[in-house]
Formats: structure tokens, C-alpha cells, sequence
């Protein structure tokens, strides 16, 4: 008979939580990327791109000290799930480039 471990329960969650923000955070940088690439001027290009770019540090940073408070279980499962939604969207990208 096996015993439950109590990490293996936040750490899965975190992982499922890691791959949708993960793809949640690629989907903003690439608006980022596409704002920044249109120009337009200070209003239309750089200033929308500099409030994307905080806030999505800032949710990473959220995130992860969240995972962190959870364990390093947790925190290494987030991660994960975050690297597997970067590669889920660096796929996406060369199919459509």
C-alpha cells in the first residue's frame, strides 16, 4: 500500500496553474512584441508595451511567490508547467511565422 504524499496535491495543481499562466504570459509578450513592432510614437507604441511588460513581471512574480509559499515542490512544479507552456508557445509561433 502506498501512502498520499501532501506536496503531490498542490504540486499538480501548481503544474496545471504554471502551463495556463505560462500561455496566459506568452499570449501578453506577444501582444507586447506586436505594439512594439507597429511604432506609432510614445502614446500608441512604447507606453502600452512599458504597462504590458510590468504587469506581466509583476504577475509572474506573484505567481511564483505564490508557488514558492507552497513548497518547493510546488514552486518547481509551477516552473515546469511554465516551461512547457513556453514550449507550447514557441511551436505556435514558427507554425504561424
Amino acid at each position: 500500500m502506498t501512502a498520499f504524499d501532501p506536496a503531490l496535491g498542490p504540486a499538480v495543481a501548481m503544474a496545471v496553474a504554471g502551463v495556463v499562466f505560462g500561455l496566459v504570459y506568452f499570449a501578453t509578450l506577444r501582444r507586447s512584441v506586436a505594439v512594439f513592432a507597429t511604432g506609432g510614437g510614445w502614446a500608441q507604441g512604447l507606453m502600452p508595451m512599458l504597462v504590458l511588460t510590468l504587469a506581466r513581471l509583476g504577475a509572474a512574480v506573484a505567481f511564483l511567490t505564490l508557488a514558492a509559499k507552497l513548497g518547493a515542490a510546488a514552486l518547481i512544479a509551477a516552473f515546469l508547467g511554465f516551461l512547457l507552456a513556453r514550449t507550447i508557445a514557441l511551436r505556435a509561433a514558427r507554425r504561424a511565422a
